[in-house]
């Protein structure tokens, strides 16, 4: 376990009180999170935090401009669920621990993290293969030979962590409105070799492994005091395998200006948007 979970288990002296955020042009709105929330690549690069890679048009963004929020955007390309308590090292300098931007005066939360934790990108870069099978080998086959599948333990051993991090933000922010945002539909099932050089049982594992991530997500919401906002439904058919016009989210080689595995400038908008409707 991080260092986290006992840190935030030693913090915790406020207790739980919901509060709703409301469409106001005064509503305080706090976006937490890592990079699928911060938008690498997609211009406009934020100049004020450029370490970060941090998009001004991101989904929070496009969220805060719908709701009439006043935005403090701390989510950081790299973040792990730790840097909400501890600071970042970016490619630039060091990025303050990002719940320090949380207050009782805090109306709105929004937070996006996980992924760096179970190192996903990384492992999903892992499973590329430029030559169809049986040339290569299978990530999938990898990560669970021997009846053990790593990258599930890794998701269920993130659980405590990640609970342990919406107890803070209750902590510190005890009126707010907590908005858990999970990851989309990077992949369609079979995947789409060779437009995206992962093979179909690979495309279909990290996939699983994003829904079993996302539920995650929906069962420590509910089981915290917070919301569970599921952006994968409505990004079927928009995944890195369709065309450069309707996709959200870019595949392992970008095809538009957003970085690998990340949304793409339509996928924050869109995003952006969902999140707003269920507001």
């Amino acid at each position: 376990m991080r260092r986290l979970l006992p840190a935030l288990l030693a913090a915790l002296s406020i207790t739980w009180t919901t509060g709703a955020a409301t469409a106001e042009p005064d509503v305080e709105y706090v976006a937490l999170g890592d990079s699928a929330a911060a938008g690498p690549l997609i211009p406009q690069q934020d100049p004020e935090d450029p370490g970060c890679l941090r998009s001004t048009r991101n989904w929070p963004a496009v969220l805060a401009k719908r709701i009439g929020a006043q935005l403090v955007d701390m989510t950081c390309s790299g973040a792990v669920t730790e840097n909400l308590v501890t600071p970042q090292e970016t490619i630039k300098d060091a990025h303050e621990p990002q719940a320090d931007a949380l207050s009782p005066e805090t109306d709105l939360v929004t937070l996006t993290i996980g992924g760096n934790d179970i190192d996903l990108v990384r492992t999903a870069l892992s499973c590329v293969n430029l030559l169809p099978e049986p040339a290569g080998t299978s990530c999938r086959d990898r990560l669970t030979a021997g009846g053990r599948d790593q990258l599930a333990e890794r998701v269920d051993a993130y659980a405590a962590e990640f609970a342990a991090a919406l107890d803070l933000i209750s902590a510190r922010a005890p009126g707010a409105r907590i908005v858990v945002v999970g990851y989309g539909t990077y992949i369609r099932p079979g995947g789409c070799y060779p437009d995206q050089p992962i093979w179909a049982r690979d495309a279909d594992y990290l996939q699983g492994t994003i829904h079993r991530l996302n539920a995650l997500f929906e069962r420590e919401a509910a089981a915290h005091g917070a919301e569970f906002v599921d952006i994968a439904p409505p990004s079927v058919g928009r995944d890195a395998c369709a065309s450069a016009r309707t996709r959200w989210f870019e595949g392992v080689s970008a095809k538009g200006p957003a970085a690998p595995l990340h949304p793409n400038a339509n996928g924050m908008e869109a995003i952006g948007g969902i999140v707003a409707d269920r507001l």
